[in-house]
């Protein structure tokens, strides 16, 4: 695929996710690993109103070449791709169900959200939690670095998912299973819930490795 197309691509998924209400104001980012380096949605843009002439360019060293400054959550980004190899692209939200699991004090930080369908075990997987480290913080990035080569979905406390995927597609269908799954488990909370037993668990990652 060409540079514009994916460019095209970026502001398409951007638009659809601002319009779902998946992000709002100029949160959330969108990047894309290209021949010579990444496409990045830029700082201070909703998602919702990206330019694609304007998306941000990154050579392979993460230098900023050509179009309107790279989101200040990039390292987060290069984060990923550097500890994930085959990932094409990286969509990181800060989508409201995701960030309200984030922030309850009683959520295991190894595994943060429970198998309730068997698409959130295929798509996601196990979710461990990140702590909480300021947005742009080069920490943040050495925190995700820590873990990403294991996981290729991660919740940021008190901030939101990001994810890694061997395409766009892939990416933005795992956040929002996340977020659909944050969601459940937020209606859920108090009732009496039949979730997928460690056998189904096991059988669904063995037939769907993450």
């Amino acid at each position: 695929m060409s540079e514009s197309a994916w460019r095209e691509k970026i502001a398409t998924l951007g638009r659809s996710m601002f319009q779902r209400g998946l992000t709002f104001g100029s949160s959330g980012n969108i990047s894309v690993k290209v021949s010579d380096g990444w496409l990045m949605t830029p700082t201070n843009v909703a998602l919702g109103d990206i330019d694609p002439a304007r998306i941000s360019k990154l050579d392979a060293a993460g230098k900023h070449l050509s179009g309107d400054a790279p989101t200040k959550e990039a390292m987060l980004h290069l984060a990923m791709y550097r500890e994930r190899p085959n990932a094409a692209a990286v969509v990181h939200l800060h989508s409201t169900h995701s960030v309200a699991v984030s922030a309850l004090s009683h959520i295991d930080p190894e595994d943060v959200l429970p198998p309730i369908t068997a698409y959130y075990v295929m798509r996601v997987g196990r979710l461990p939690l990140v702590p909480y480290y300021p947005p742009g913080d080069q920490a943040l990035a050495e925190a995700v670095g820590k873990l990403a080569g294991k996981h290729h979905a991660l919740l940021l406390a008190n901030h939101g998912p990001v994810v890694a995927g061997t395409s766009l597609e892939a990416a933005a269908g795992a956040i929002e299973e996340l977020e659909e799954t944050a969601k459940l488990y937020l209606m859920l909370q108090g009732q009496r819930v039949k979730i997928l037993s460690p056998e189904q668990v096991a059988a669904l990652r063995e037939r769907y490795p993450s």
